[in-house]
């Protein structure tokens, strides 16, 4: 296998049969008066790896899964003498994170530690099997700092690893991480007939759950039809997290998840301006040193009256500056690399009360009024084309919008599922 010189990373029984580690949150001040979160990698290095005892085992990360001192989890199992470790698994952007959206590291061993390193970036579960069964695990362990938003693709990653092990008889062990924006749920329900690597099962878009709650909600739903049974689960929770805690409460070091999730700032807005990326006349920033809180299209078609227009709304816990800039990375929207853009920036003034899908759906609107607007089409998907459809479950918003739809309609039209899906996910939360 050819040897790749990666980037360095710094160093109770439920009634579902999933193991869950880590004691009840004890009351304490907030972050930075006395409190702070400790994930489940923190917990697991403080019982001596304990979980993980007489285990051979493969590892699911990123450069997140890191502990408070950002020494990474792979690192210290290495260095502990306490676990086996065979192998690791790279997601989008690779194991140590030195490939950008849409890319891989590919198949290697890994210079700091001499493990090999599969490549996993949109694996099939055939081929999950493939690697858990090659690389001789017997544990799988998952430890990725996930943002909050079913288009976030780490979530996948693990459903489908959880499908396989459970296939072929591996434990599945999830380090539970704080999600960074919170414990509310938001948006609208993914379709069946839409699901695609940006949303593979029915869940809310900002679903509200940490990736252990999210893991328990999967093994109990989704894999008893596709696996055949539930996956041997085991969730090594947080301890002192809340659910109205967001990223800055918490004092969970913050490693970027992806090149353009740069801060937490970012992933506030994602779950609304992420919406973007299915308009193809306008950008989300990539490449900016604000990703996702810049937003806009060429400046001979958006001028300075969408952010008049936005704010005028006086949608709550944000504002719009009117901005200008030019994106470095195209994603699917080469027309618009480096080209001068003209637009807004999303500024979250009172994380407690903004909605950023709300948001998203009045930038939408405003921009839809604009002649330049289009919507991002895929050639190679003829039954599907619209991306945003993708992104949101269904045609509903899209249609919406194109017939002249306000705000108020078009959040209003999945009261029905998210109230739904509160109910549904209330059995699988821990915290």
């Amino acid at each position: 296998m050819q040897r790749r010189n990666f980037l360095a990373g710094a160093v109770g029984t439920t009634a579902l049969g999933a193991g869950v580690i880590g004691g009840a949150a004890a009351p304490a001040a907030a972050a930075g008066r006395g409190r702070r979160v400790r994930t489940g990698l923190d917990e697991l290095v403080s019982s001596g790896f304990a979980e993980l005892t007489g285990q051979r085992v493969g590892v699911i990360s990123n450069p997140t899964g890191v502990d408070a001192a950002y020494r990474h989890l792979v690192d210290l199992m290495h260095g502990s003498g306490r676990v086996e470790l065979v192998a690791a698994f790279g997601p989008e952007h690779g194991f140590r994170g030195s490939a950008q959206a849409g890319g891989s590291e590919g198949n290697g061993v890994d210079a700091r530690t001499g493990i090999t390193v599969y490549d996993a970036y949109g694996a099939t579960g055939a081929k999950w099997e493939a690697m858990f069964t090659e690389a001789g695990v017997d544990t799988v362990v998952f430890d990725i700092q996930d943002v909050g938003v079913r288009f976030y693709t780490y979530i996948w990653t693990m459903y489908t690893s959880m499908v396989a092990a459970a296939k072929v008889g591996r434990r599945y062990v999830v380090l539970d991480r704080p999600n960074p924006i919170g414990g509310r749920a938001y948006g609208p329900m993914m379709t069946t007939p839409y699901t695609s690597g940006v949303g593979l099962k029915e869940i809310i878009q900002q679903h509200g759950m940490t990736v252990g709650e999210l893991a328990r909600f999967f093994n109990a739903t989704f894999l008893p039809a596709e696996a055949g049974r539930q996956v041997d689960l085991h969730v090594v929770r947080c301890r002192n997290w809340k659910r109205d805690d967001l990223a800055a409460d918490t004092g969970v070091p913050w490693v970027m998840p992806s090149p353009n999730m740069p801060t937490v700032d970012t992933a506030l807005v994602y779950p609304g301006t992420g919406l973007f990326e299915g308009v193809a006349s306008i950008t989300e920033g990539r490449g900016t040193t604000r990703p996702f809180e810049l937003i806009g299209g060429l400046d001979t078609d958006f001028d300075y009256h969408w952010s008049d227009r936005l704010n005028a709304r006086n949608l709550p816990g944000v504002q719009f500056r009117e901005a200008y800039f030019s994106p470095t990375s195209a994603g699917q929207k080469p027309a618009l690399l480096n080209k001068p853009c003209a637009g807004v920036e999303v500024k979250v003034v009172d994380p407690a009360v903004f909605d950023p899908i709300r948001a998203g759906v009045a930038m939408l609107v405003e921009a839809h009024k604009y002649p330049a607007f289009a919507w991002r089409r895929d050639a190679w998907d003829t039954v599907r084309p619209y991306w945003i459809d993708k992104l949101t479950g269904s045609p509903r918003l899209r249609t919406q919008i194109d017939a002249g739809a306000d705000v108020d309609d078009v959040v209003g039209a999945w009261a029905e599922e998210l109230a739904a899906f509160h109910r549904r996910r209330r059995p699988y939360l821990l915290y």
